[in-house]
């Protein structure tokens, strides 16, 4: 084991990044946003224990994104005040009663925060200083987490396996030298028990909890294999996770040419600087898996990415890549299996006013996830067209009551006005919820010019209400979407409904046409078949006072009553104003005739 420091960044390295600082200008401005960001920390009083309902957490995340920024300026500049500042914040958070291991994200963060700090100013912090500090990681950090009543993340196959684990192999690390064995058996916990979650990568390396959850999980991930590789020169076998380094794919194609993310499930309606990107990146030799993130730089600009407690990090990730070094990707449509399998297909990566569609099947079962099976996100001319409301705040709906976390049929969950499948871009047949237990598989994709397409079967969704439900989402010539849903209905008469979600503003053009507008942008939605519809609005005012409000979105579509024992193709087309002529013209095939 190497001596301090030895997480993530070993003694000496700093003159290999000063070298990147030297010779790169995007380098040295994120650089310099984390030497203003810590000067601006100079003056601001360490965190006090503030817990915020059943959580701790956002005062971890603070800890953790100051000490890491402080930290790393220390490293860099040796200037005193930088040491200062953050061993004032240890030392602080050290006093705390307790870290909240009742939710243990917050120990987990909070432990990952105060051990960077140990291991990365050790040599100038004092005596005592250190052993308050150590103190404060064992007792508070690492011992609660061999408390069953505490540890159940262990056994868990979502984000909180990862960050749980990479915030005791930190705090293992960072106080090695006074128990070995002790520090041993937990860093050996941890690489036993991640690969619970990293087995949610196969095959393809779709993340299940969507994109916000992947910052989170995958970017803790990636944090606890890059500090094994330090510490130890190998990974123990976490790389090759199957899935696991192809995840950087998913993360690429997830985001549209507006810079919004598709955002089903439990995510944030933005995107963000994802330092564990420049990780993969290098790991794969590809650096265009960071055309995305270069705009995020490029466009928003170092400084506002200080927010991010893991920015650091990118810095010790970057390998020196030059941002104009960076290619354009080859491929337009990527799609991967799994827990919740999406397509994700798009006419362009340069074009601005490029067509983007993000399409997912999988299951409500999900950790995170909705009732958005069989949904997607649209984008055409800059403007996003089909929407996803994303999540909610969690505290607004515990703090009222709701029992969130159930995943049963009749689970209070399903009452959520975000999270059910009447206000997703799918559909909704005879007023009923999705099924929890159905799973959509992918079962076709085509990157074909002509018509770059997936399908997915949705049957499990509709189980009692449809006998068979496949829907296929394409984008015909790079011109406009077409949505088609083959559906057959069992011994009954079924209501079906067709639903998007918009942000633009909606006029009813015809019984089967609707004209969107947004950004001085224009959208057809044309029914083409069945022939006779007719279409409508929907407001998405809440229906209970825990609901967020969803002011300037509104829903638009239409309804079909369906004869029992019979077939219907339901075709939809999304046509941006310059390809109306394109679309108008065009033959509608059965899903079996589109391109494999």
């Amino acid at each position: 084991m190497p001596g301090h420091p030895r997480i993530l960044l070993l003694g000496g390295e700093e003159k290999a990044i000063q070298q990147t600082i030297n010779k790169d200008e995007t380098w040295r401005s994120v650089h310099q946003a984390i030497l203003t960001e810590s000067d601006a920390l100079l003056s601001v009083a360490p965190h006090e224990r503030v817990q915020v309902g059943r959580r701790l957490l956002g005062t971890s995340r603070e800890v953790l994104r100051r000490v890491f920024f402080l930290s790393y300026a220390w490293r860099m500049t040796k200037q005193e005040k930088y040491r200062n500042r953050a061993e004032k914040e240890l030392l602080k958070v050290a006093t705390f009663s307790d870290w909240n291991p009742s939710h243990f994200l917050d120990v987990a963060e909070m432990t990952m925060a105060v051990a960077i700090g140990y291991d990365w100013l050790h040599e100038g912090l004092s005596e005592a200083s250190r052993t308050t500090i150590k103190q404060a990681i064992l007792k508070k950090g690492l011992e609660p987490s061999l408390d069953p009543k505490y540890n159940s993340w262990l056994k868990a196959t979502h984000n909180w396996n990862q960050v749980c684990n990479a915030g005791m192999a930190y705090g293992a690390l960072a106080i090695y030298e006074d128990n070995p064995a002790f520090s041993q058996q937990l860093i050996d916990r941890a690489i036993e028990t991640v690969v619970l979650a990293m087995h949610d990568y196969a095959p393809d390396g779709a993340y299940p909890e969507g994109y916000g959850y992947w910052g989170y999980g995958t970017s803790f991930n990636v944090l606890l294999n890059s500090a094994l590789e330090k510490a130890y020169g190998r990974d123990f076998g976490l790389n090759a996770q199957p899935g696991f380094l192809k995840t950087a794919g998913y993360l690429q194609h997830m985001t549209g040419p507006t810079g919004l993310s598709f955002n089903y499930s439990d995510a944030g309606t933005g995107g963000e600087l994802q330092p564990a990107m420049f990780w993969f990146a290098q790991k794969q030799g590809d650096p265009s898996m960071l055309w995305v993130e270069k705009d995020r730089l490029r466009n928003n600009g170092a400084s506002k990415s200080v927010n991010n407690r893991i920015l650091p990090a990118l810095m010790l990730w970057n390998g020196g890549v030059s941002m104009s070094a960076i290619p354009e990707p080859k491929t337009k449509l990527w799609r991967g299996d799994g827990k919740n399998p999406v397509a994700l297909m798009r006419s362009s990566w340069s074009d601005p006013a490029a067509i983007y569609v993000g399409m997912k099947g999988g299951s409500p079962s999900v950790n995170h996830a909705h009732m958005d099976v069989g949904s997607f996100v649209m984008e055409a001319d800059g403007v996003r067209w089909a929407m996803d409301f994303g999540m909610q705040s969690y505290e607004s709906l515990e703090s009222k009551g709701v029992k969130l976390w159930g995943k049963e049929q009749d689970s209070q969950r399903w009452h959520v006005f975000r999270y059910i499948n009447q206000v997703h871009n799918t559909l909704t047949v005879n007023g009923a919820l999705q099924r929890v237990e159905g799973h959509a598989p992918l079962t076709s994709h085509s990157a074909n010019a002509a018509l770059m397409n997936a399908t997915t079967d949705l049957g499990e969704m509709y189980q009692g209400e449809l006998s068979k439900a496949v829907r296929g989402i394409g984008i015909v010539n790079g011109a406009y979407v077409l949505v088609r849903d083959e559906l057959e209905t069992p011994p009954k008469e079924t209501t079906v409904r067709w639903t998007l979600l918009t942000s633009a503003a909606v006029k009813l053009t015809g019984p089967n046409t609707a004209e969107l507008t947004k950004d001085g942008k224009k959208l057809l939605l044309q029914v083409k078949e069945p022939a006779s519809v007719t279409m409508k609005t929907w407001s998405t005012e809440p229906t209970h006072d825990y609901d967020a409000p969803n002011p300037g979105t509104r829903l638009v579509g239409f309804e079909v009553k369906l004869p029992a024992n019979s077939k219907a193709a339901l075709s939809v087309q999304l046509v941006p104003s310059a390809a109306a002529g394109k679309a108008a013209s065009a033959p509608l095939e059965p899903l079996a005739k589109w391109p494999k």
